[in-house]
């Protein structure tokens, strides 16, 4: 466990309040322990609740928090879901221990309630956990994606009678800091909701795998829906740079999407 905490303790901001408490109880421990007043098997279990307690907040933060998907890396998701399904697995543990106890008629029946609901709040928070690697991974492939179409053809890259990525080179350097704002702005006001932004700028998921995207964006439509084919209108008469992304290149699932700005290419040196 301490393993899948370690590639993602850059994600952790600061300590919760609990994992404070935890550390506190080891470091009290161990001291008892060096005086011989406590057993090595009680710093033992404070340390593994230290682990639990950081995975908690692993959880909290990535799972439940307000943490962009494109915030998160590969092994960030890994040890994510990695928290969830051991969190499941110790819930689950604990309502068998408690079920020996009914069974043995030493407790009611109702007593596991409390335990059942435990699993089932660990089980949805594995089907969360899993939802956002799923959305990461497509992410990852519309990168992949991406970089691989940076110099497409002027027809695009041909499947069938529609072109897989169509790139328009636009007139104008996009930029995102003052340009984009007049694209969300258009979009909100003709189809009075929410642009849907799945990447907007350099993120650290973009950083992880090596790719350039700063001055660059990616919006989550299909370009041949309406709100695609709008966007794209838009931008063709703004002049604004774009590619846009019918389905998978190369073999990997990513979701249409259209990208706002220059390709992105592979990152050189950013700092």
């Amino acid at each position: 466990m301490v393993i899948g905490l370690a590639c993602c303790a850059s994600l952790l901001a600061a300590d919760s309040l609990a994992v404070e408490k935890a550390r506190a109880r080891v470091a009290n421990l161990q001291g008892l322990l060096a005086a011989g007043a406590v057993s090595a098997r009680q710093v033992e279990q404070a340390e593994i609740s230290l682990i639990q307690a950081k995975e908690d907040q692993l959880i909290d933060e990535t799972v439940y928090g307000e943490l962009a998907i494109n915030e998160l890396t590969e092994a960030q998701a890994q040890a994510m879901r990695s928290a969830a399904q051991r969190r499941l697995v110790r819930e689950r543990t604990k309502l068998a221990d408690a079920a020996k106890l009914v069974s043995a008629g030493v407790a009611p029946r109702s007593s596991l309630l409390p335990f059942e609901d435990d699993v089932d709040r660990a089980r949805r928070t594995v089907s969360a956990a899993e939802e956002r690697a799923r959305s990461l991974t497509d992410l990852i492939a519309q990168v992949r994606a991406e970089e691989a179409s940076s110099e497409p053809p002027p027809e695009g890259v041909m499947q069938g009678p529609m072109p897989i990525v169509t790139q328009f080179i636009g007139g104008m350097k996009f930029a995102l800091a003052t340009d984009f704002k007049q694209v969300v702005l258009a979009y909100e006001k003709h189809f009075d909701r929410k642009l849907l932004i799945s990447a907007r700028g350099q993120t650290a998921l973009h950083r992880s795998l090596g790719f350039d995207h700063r001055d660059r964006v990616d919006i989550g439509v299909n370009p041949d829906d309406p709100e695609g084919r709008w966007l794209i209108s838009y931008l063709e008469k703004a002049q604004i740079p774009f590619f846009a992304f019918r389905a998978s290149i190369r073999g990997q699932a990513t979701a249409p999407h259209i990208h706002i700005g220059p390709p992105s290419l592979r990152l050189r040196n950013l700092d």
